[in-house]
């Protein structure tokens, strides 16, 4: 059995899992260790937990952050205040379209990330040789997108609380305004999106409670019997469980239990398109989310 650990890494966008390396740790603890782009501190978000074998490759825990590490990581924050405003008038001088959103220096001291945004490529080898030449330390330029700028930046949302993804969502999960549509939100950008422009990730929290409920009710336009006889479904209120139909020139709202027993077929053939749809749907967010990472 091996222990292993999630860690988030001091202004990273995702968690990390470390082998434990037989340190004794918590979560909460600050710790050192090693990232693709070098060696530095993150926080233990989750366990040890325990596992009968790790993932081939997967990286220890160097050590347990000592009070010299936490006097580095001071230091390097003061650096990291002057290199962003040295960058600023860099980029300015350049007149690159690009902006920076925060930087971040190894423990090492000798290499620095530089996360910005930009619409498109950038051709930043310019300003590289300008911040290396200034900075006299290695340079890495990483470009993210707009949902990783408000989960670096953070922020409060419009529920008045701290942005979800700058608190505790770890990944971002595939969102589409179906979702809104099916949770029956006003159709208003300002309503359904969050401080990145891009729609609010908190609608995906609900979704597989309405995807369950859409199942069973079929959808406005369609028609169905009724106790009256055949109608057309004109509006729906999935909360009180109605449904409000036409039938003999006149809208009557019936309770959704009752026409459930008397519309089985239907109710299933929705059922069959409404997972088809769901499939397609997750499978092109997917391919989206896929480009949008190159």
């Amino acid at each position: 059995m091996e222990q292993i650990v999630g860690v988030k890494v001091r202004k990273s966008l995702k968690v990390y899992t470390y082998l434990t390396n037989k340190f004794n740790v918590a979560r909460g603890d600050l710790v050192v260790v090693e990232t693709d782009r070098g060696v530095t501190t993150g926080t233990i978000v989750f366990g040890p937990v325990e596992v009968e074998s790790a993932q081939q490759g997967m990286r220890k825990l160097i050590r347990i952050a000592d009070d010299e590490d936490l006097s580095i990581i001071e230091k390097n924050t003061k650096k990291e205040e002057e290199a962003f405003k040295v960058c600023i008038e860099c980029i300015e001088f350049r007149r690159i379209e690009m902006k920076l959103i925060d930087v971040e220096y190894m423990l090492s001291g000798g290499k620095a990330v530089f996360y910005f945004t930009a619409n498109g490529r950038v051709d930043f080898r310019d300003l590289v040789k300008d911040l290396a030449r200034r900075l006299n330390i290695r340079i890495e330029m990483r470009q993210i997108g707009v949902r990783d700028e408000s989960k670096m930046v953070g922020g409060i949302g419009p529920c008045g609380l701290v942005l979800c993804c700058n608190q505790h969502l770890h990944s971002f999960e595939p969102v589409s305004i179906k979702m809104a549509k099916d949770q029956n939100l006003i159709m208003n950008p300002q309503k359904v999106s969050g401080l990145c422009g891009r729609l609010m990730c908190c609608l995906s929290y609900e979704q597989a409670t309405y995807d369950e409920l859409w199942m069973s009710i079929p959808k406005i336009g369609r028609k169905l019997i009724t106790p009256e006889g055949e109608g057309k479904v004109v509006s729906l209120d999935i909360k009180g469980q109605k449904i409000s139909v036409y039938i003999n020139d006149e809208i009557k709202v019936y309770d959704l239990t009752v026409l459930r027993d008397l519309n089985k077929d239907l109710i299933e053939e929705e059922k069959k398109k409404q997972s088809i749809e769901n499939s397609e749907i997750m499978e092109s967010l997917l391919k989206q989310e896929e480009i949008e990472k190159e």
